[in-house]
């Protein structure tokens, strides 16, 4: 089974995001990747992992229910799945991805102190580790 997981790492926002700021992807009458990925991972900072959130959006998606996830979810690792490198909320809306130590994630809006800091190369762990660095997926081709 394949995994998604970053472990002390921070996605920053692709180079040609637009937004200046995070921003709350919009709800609608069918949610989008973009809204359920927010949704959970802000419900929960450091709750989840990448394969969790993944699995999560995917199967509420696709109307899988509850007793049959278990099932569903190795299938949906038994094949490569794009990570949150390629979410839109690094593309579009201005969230950086922060992974720690256990590979949980939280949002971090490109706005915030924070997000400064996690995207010094110098960055560590409160245990000292280094913070890798790599940023979201560029939405165009130059």
């Amino acid at each position: 089974m394949g995994t998604t997981n970053y472990c002390d790492t921070f996605i920053a926002v692709a180079e040609d995001c637009r937004a200046t700021a995070g921003t709350v992807p919009p709800a609608g009458a069918r949610p989008t990747v973009a809204a359920l990925t927010y949704e959970l991972i802000s419900a929960a900072p450091y709750a989840l992992t990448s394969d969790d959130v993944l699995f999560t959006v995917h199967a509420i998606r696709h109307g899988i229910p509850e007793a049959e996830r278990a099932r569903a979810r190795e299938e949906f690792f038994a094949r490569p799945q794009p990570c949150l490198r390629s979410s839109p909320l690094g593309k579009s809306y201005g969230w950086g991805v922060h992974s720690d130590g256990d590979g949980r994630v939280a949002l971090v809006g490109r706005e915030t102190e924070r997000y400064r800091v996690l995207t010094d190369p110098a960055a560590t762990t409160p245990e000292g580790r280094p913070i890798a660095q790599t940023r979201a997926m560029r939405s165009s081709r130059r």
